[in-house]
């Protein structure tokens, strides 16, 4: 006999499992996913001298889990606080959610963004490339993100609850600038005469409500680099984007740790493959002038070539910026009030994008190449300058640097001729030895919240890219029957890293950005064409692909780092002992110093699980 149940607090009806009154069902949850805090690479940068020495904030994995019922198909959005998840992490998060949930969640409807910090741990990814620097793959930290992100996830499952969701948008100034305008200004007239601006300025903000008026979390999107901590840094943070997220759940948490509390904010990645949080620009550190433009060098040098501000130091420009985020957030938050209402949906497909066949607009076929980094990779940006002779917007190659290449790896003519006009430093698509250097398969997803669909893209799309790839799914989705009001949002740095996204006219000049954009020149064409298809199969809900299936590559990784040799606290003193306490009082203002015995945070590295203390390990 079904049990019919009146509730009047939110005008809720439940009957038996079916939820009336609210449009969703959903469920939040955070955990720690902070590594090893002691002598790893950090991951973003690759500054092979930028090493972990402490903690500035702690990286947080924040996970949310969307559903009309509790019966009907969910999605799961996770926002980590590190530069990406990566095809191996995420394998691993769902074949241990598998474990505990069945096939309830699964590739195709878990979705993983980075908040593309450049001060979280490395080491962590499958392919040669992004590991090298970090001397390798890191098991703690791989391990620590894994299970962080099923904690998190384990949390948002048992706290689903009927809700409502409500979306917004408005304009944030003064926090993102354009780090490659020339790159910028070769994209059509008519096409940047559309826009105000050379970077995206809009925020989009979700808001969370329980039946009952609660309020239980929100995810903002705002295009912007975590890279308000630059390459001197040494302590493990989480950025503009982590200190915005702090500040909005001590709002709705007063009183609660850094990742403790009931509310949930999670600060999420856009389209910001050429936006720096570095406002006040590249300048020269020598001269204090401003910088070459096309090429970002001082006197012909890159390194002295870099962007600051807005603050007085690193620390201050991460706490303007994130400050920046979090007050707009607050505003579209509490203003909020279109209400979303339809079918919570995914699709899902992995691509090999080094073999496809695109078709553009004016009927020609093109295709895609196998990766390669250029020349100007190396020359990195200004928010965190290469060294050598490097510069970017270079087109052409050098026979130094060629002659080095080639003791790697002679790219063959085919590769070349693909890339053009990149000059190819590292051939990574045809380096197998030892073993892959970069993704070759990668995922490509959609999201759908009723009127409300995240593109969930796997690399760094630039400002135009994603403004393209915006069009083209709405586009879509609209001409197949979706609600005219519709509105997209680009989830950037998505379920696997897949390096840069330009425009065809932006790769022309080899900008960082163009030259990190690893299939060529018709990269984007090729993204837009196989989103396009999502958007088509979720409108006429067919099923999408599977795809190839990506390599696993766990079983082969390598890794350099020593481990920890000596570690023992000095005769008559315990781990944890205090060497100095903290005066009785201060003044408003002074700095506390607080010193205490610790041992290496390598060793009993104690992850994320210790972040709710009844959760048992999951194998």
């Amino acid at each position: 006999m079904a049990t019919l149940v009146y509730i009047s607090l939110g005008s809720l009806l439940l009957l038996g499992n079916v939820c009336f009154g609210s449009n969703y069902y959903v469920g939040v949850g955070i955990a720690d996913v902070t590594g090893p805090a002691a002598d790893i690479n950090m991951m973003g940068y690759a500054n092979p001298g930028q090493t972990s020495h402490g903690l500035h904030m702690r990286q947080m994995s924040r996970a949310f889990i969307f559903a009309v019922s509790p019966a009907s198909p969910r999605v799961i959005f996770v926002n980590l606080d590190a530069a990406w998840a990566g095809g191996a992490v995420k394998r691993q998060v769902v074949q241990k959610l598998k474990k505990r949930f069945g096939n309830l969640y699964t590739d195709k409807n878990v979705c993983i963004s980075g908040t593309h910090t450049h001060s979280g741990m490395g080491g962590y990814s499958q392919y040669l490339l992004f590991d090298i620097t970090a001397l390798g793959f890191n098991h703690q930290t791989f391990e620590a993100l894994v299970d962080g992100i099923v904690v998190s996830i384990v949390k948002a499952h048992d706290s689903m609850q009927p809700a409502d969701l409500y979306v917004n948008k408005g304009e944030l100034l003064e926090s993102n600038i354009n780090r490659s305008p020339t790159a910028y200004l070769n994209n059509p007239e008519a096409e940047r005469a559309k826009y105000t601006h050379n970077v995206d300025k809009d925020m989009v903000v979700l808001k969370i409500v329980s039946s009952s008026g609660v309020d239980i979390g929100m995810i903002s999107w705002f295009a912007v680099h975590c890279t308000s901590m630059n390459n001197t840094n040494q302590m493990i943070s989480s950025d503009n984007k982590g200190y915005a997220a702090q500040q909005f759940e001590n709002m709705f948490n007063p009183g609660s740790a850094p990742g403790k509390g009931p509310f949930v904010a999670a600060f999420a990645q856009s389209n910001e493959g050429d936006v720096s949080p570095n406002t006040r620009g590249p300048h020269c550190l020598d001269t204090g002038k401003e910088c070459d433009v096309p090429t970002s060098t001082c006197n012909d040098r890159n390194e002295l070539c870099v962007a600051f501000g807005p603050g007085k130091d690193m620390f201050e420009s991460t706490q303007i910026i994130g400050n920046n985020q979090f007050k707009k957030a607050v505003e579209l938050y509490n203003s909020a009030s279109f209400k979303l209402s339809g079918p919570v949906d995914f699709r899902h497909s992995f691509a090999d994008m080094t073999i496809q066949n695109v078709s553009l607009s004016n009927g020609s076929k093109v295709q895609t190449c196998k990766p390669s980094m250029g020349y100007s990779f190396a020359a990195g940006t200004t928010d965190g300058p290469g060294a050598f002779d490097f510069k970017q917007g270079t087109t052409t190659s050098n026979p130094f640097w060629n002659f080095v290449r080639d003791l790697i790896e002679d790219p063959s003519p085919e590769l070349v001729k693909c890339q053009e006009p990149k000059p190819i430093l590292l051939p990574t698509g045809e380096i197998t030895k030892p073993y892959l250097w970069q993704p070759q398969i990668v995922d490509t997803q959609l999201l759908r919240l009723g009127q409300f669909v995240i593109i969930a893209v796997p690399g760094e799309f630039s400002t135009m890219s994603g403004r393209r790839m915006r069009d083209a799914v709405s586009s879509i989705l609209i001409q197949g029957g979706f609600p005219a009001n519709t509105s997209t949002v680009i989830g950037g740095l998505c379920n696997e890293y897949a390096d840069y996204i330009t425009t065809y006219e932006e790769y022309q000049i080899q900008r960082y950005e163009g030259a990190s954009t690893t299939y060529g020149p018709y990269t984007l064409a090729a993204y837009i064409q196989l989103y396009r298809q999502l958007a088509s199969a979720m409108a006429k809900g067919t099923p999408s692909p599977d795809g190839p299936t990506p390599p696993n590559l766990l079983d082969v990784q390598l890794n350099f780092v020593p481990g920890v040799i000596f570690d023992l606290a000095p005769s008559g003193e315990e781990f944890g002992s205090v060497l100095q306490d903290a005066n009785p009082s201060y003044r408003a203002g002074s700095q506390v110093t607080v010193r205490f015995q610790s041992a290496n945070p390598r060793n009993n590295l104690r992850i994320p699980l210790d972040s709710h203390r009844n959760f048992p390990r999951i194998q």
